[in-house]
């Protein structure tokens, strides 16, 4: 699956889920500036597909991965960091995005994305 086509898929799975997502959104995780593939700025959650064809493996480092697991753990936001290698197909990526989703939902029934 392409770089295009699984934003494709997650940008439907989370728009779908009633978000409103803006396509390359620069993010400021705890001054670590980063570019998610989709993010809602007002519900504070979107995606990152990671692959090799965008480069993202040089751009999704571990200090932002710590940055975005530290904001995650405030309840701050909720960013679905999704691999290529972690997914076989749409199936499975739509699967992956639900459980994400679900999560998220339960979190916000108890206020964490007001």
């Amino acid at each position: 699956m392409t770089e295009k086509e699984g934003c494709e898929i997650l940008r439907r799975c989370f728009t779908e889920a009633g978000l409103v997502i803006q396509d390359g959104y620069p993010l400021d995780a705890e001054g670590i500036v980063v570019n998610l593939d989709g993010f809602d700025p007002a519900r504070r959650v979107g995606y990152e597909y990671i692959t090799t064809e965008a480069g993202d493996r040089a751009d999704v480092t571990p200090d932002v991965v710590a940055a975005l697991d530290e904001r995650m753990e405030k309840g701050d936001l909720f960013v679905l960091l999704i691999d290529e290698e972690d997914v076989r197909d749409e199936a499975s990526l739509r699967k992956a995005a639900a459980r994400f989703l679900e999560i998220v939902g339960h979190k916000a029934a108890r206020g964490a994305l007001s």
